[in-house]
């Protein structure tokens, strides 16, 4: 059976990402990339529905070691998969990846402190073993998107699209479109479908934060122009780092205050006589649920040029022609899109067990923001949902790099973080969208003090992971040992 020092499972940003720190800061490890699909990318291949971007800058999404050249400061999909392969390509990473590898379950022995890695290969079981297994595979199903069951949907005529499985071959030209829902991916696809359609609507349930941004960072341009793309990169970098901690703890702090700010863009942006308050005024606080970042108005444009509308209301039932809201009105369509969310997963949705007893991730308590109570030589990659998401995999990368070393220095073979049954449970993420709501019941938690506690604040996890103690008492380091059979389990290790 091949064995490797590191098994990472994922070849998206935060697996690409990931093996950079593990070559650049363990050049000794052995290590290999198990990736289920055929492609570098990860979400910036699979998604591919028109339009498809980045809700932060890509001086923050991008990662701290490979700076960001192109003058679009918020990117296009294709743009940001390039940014992807050409890392890995650059770094000879590519040739440590497995394609067509999904992994299916992991097993953990703590008597010869390995995991055994099976993986299904075109329908064929095959099996690595490592000594840490790194899980990159985000936090989404990539096997389908949240997918309401709308009443009627069987009678409606036309065309009905998730943009997770966006048809290559769909023409929208002309077309009257309903997109359903007013998240990230909503305000992506109307913009951009009311180019080529004859009219688009975005039909919400309620209201979400929509903010307008230059596509263009011009102080940057200007700064990568006279300084070079090291320095301005950092520079930029850290300025929107800032500026993103300021605004949040502004939202936490004075959270009507943002409110009003955030309202009044839009009313600037709209004009006097458009109904800000209907379809633009959220009954959230700032910052509760992400906020929808569209580059250059464009949004507003397609609002304003008729192009496109926003309507506000719930949906009664799907009709052959469109859609019948609860209001009585009719909502003609073509092609419905049902923007509608995505599934949230744990570890890929693998199964995992540890000598033998199944892990139940949800009842696993996450320690750093990156491992699982009482589940040795594990770690997932995590971003935030108040910043960009490669932020907190750049640390956790560098933390999971310094783990490593240490435990070569010390003669250590396993790394377990030890629940504490006296923390307080919280929820993993103090978000009220939909998504994160649906996925309470398989998300881990979090505690309510450190090492347990996630801040969603870069600086503090900065000083904490780059150059905290990584013997912190909580996490016990130990070399491989027998396991007595059925042993007393941690609550997140079920017996069989």
């Amino acid at each position: 059976m091949e064995h490797f020092d590191v098994l990472i499972v994922g070849a998206g940003l935060s697996g690409i990402g990931a093996a950079y720190h593990l070559q650049t800061e363990c050049p000794g490890k052995t290590y290999a990339i198990l990736e289920g699909r055929d492609a570098i990318g990860g979400t910036w291949d699979l998604f591919r529905y028109p339009g498809i971007r980045s809700d932060s800058d890509m001086f923050t999404l991008g990662y701290r070691f490979k700076p960001w050249v192109e003058s679009k400061a918020i990117a296009d999909g294709p743009s940001i998969r390039k940014y992807v392969r050409e890392t890995a390509s650059e770094n000879g990473i590519d040739k440590h990846i497995r394609y067509h590898h999904l992994v299916k379950r992991a097993n953990w022995s703590t008597e010869t402190a390995r995991w055994t890695v099976e993986a299904d290969v075109g329908g064929r079981a095959t099996a690595l073993t490592c000594n840490f297994l790194f899980m990159c595979s985000g936090y989404y199903d990539y096997r389908g998107g949240y997918d309401p069951e709308f009443p009627g949907r069987d009678s409606f005529a036309g065309k009905i699209v998730h943009p997770q499985f966006w048809p290559e071959d769909l023409d929208y030209t002309g077309k009257k479109v309903v997109v359903i829902g007013s998240g990230a991916t909503a305000v992506t696809l109307v913009p951009e479908m009311a180019k080529k359609a004859a009219h688009v609507t975005m039909l919400q349930r309620s209201p979400t934060y929509v903010v307008s941004r230059p596509g263009e960072d011009a102080q940057a341009n200007w700064l990568r122009e006279k300084l070079g793309p090291k320095a301005s990169y950092a520079i930029t970098r850290w300025r929107n780092v800032l500026f993103g901690l300021f605004f949040f703890r502004m939202a936490r702090k004075n959270p009507d205050k943002v409110k009003q700010n955030l309202i009044a863009m839009v009313k600037k942006e709209m004009g006097p006589d458009y109904d800000v308050a209907t379809h633009f005024t959220p009954r959230y606080n700032p910052w509760d649920q992400r906020l929808c970042l569209v580059p250059d108005s464009d949004l507003f444009n397609a609002l304003k040029s008729n192009a496109a509308s926003v309507v506000t209301d719930q949906i009664e039932t799907f009709t052959p022609t469109g859609i019948r809201l609860k209001s009585g009105e009719d909502l003609d369509a073509d092609i419905i899109v049902t923007a509608t969310g995505l599934k949230l997963i744990v570890a890929g949705g693998m199964q995992a067990s540890v000598d033998g007893r199944a892990i139940n991730f949800n009842k696993t308590m996450s320690y750093k923001g990156m491992m699982y109570s009482d589940v040795p030589n594990m770690a997932s990659c995590f971003g935030y949902t108040n910043a960009s998401w490669t932020l907190k995999c750049d640390l956790t990368c560098e933390y999971v790099c310094r783990m490593l070393n240490y435990m070569d220095k010390t003669g250590a073979e396993i790394a377990t973080p030890r629940g504490d049954p006296s923390v307080q449970e919280l929820p993993w993420l103090d978000f009220s969208s939909g998504y994160v709501q649906r996925a309470l019941d398989v998300l881990p938690k979090q505690g309510a003090t450190r090492p347990w506690r996630l801040y969603q604040n870069y600086a503090l996890d900065m000083l904490t992971l780059r150059f905290g103690k990584v013997d912190d008492g909580t996490m016990k380091f130990e070399k491989a040992h027998p396991v007595a059979a059925n042993a007393n389990a941690p609550t997140a290790i079920a017996a069989e």
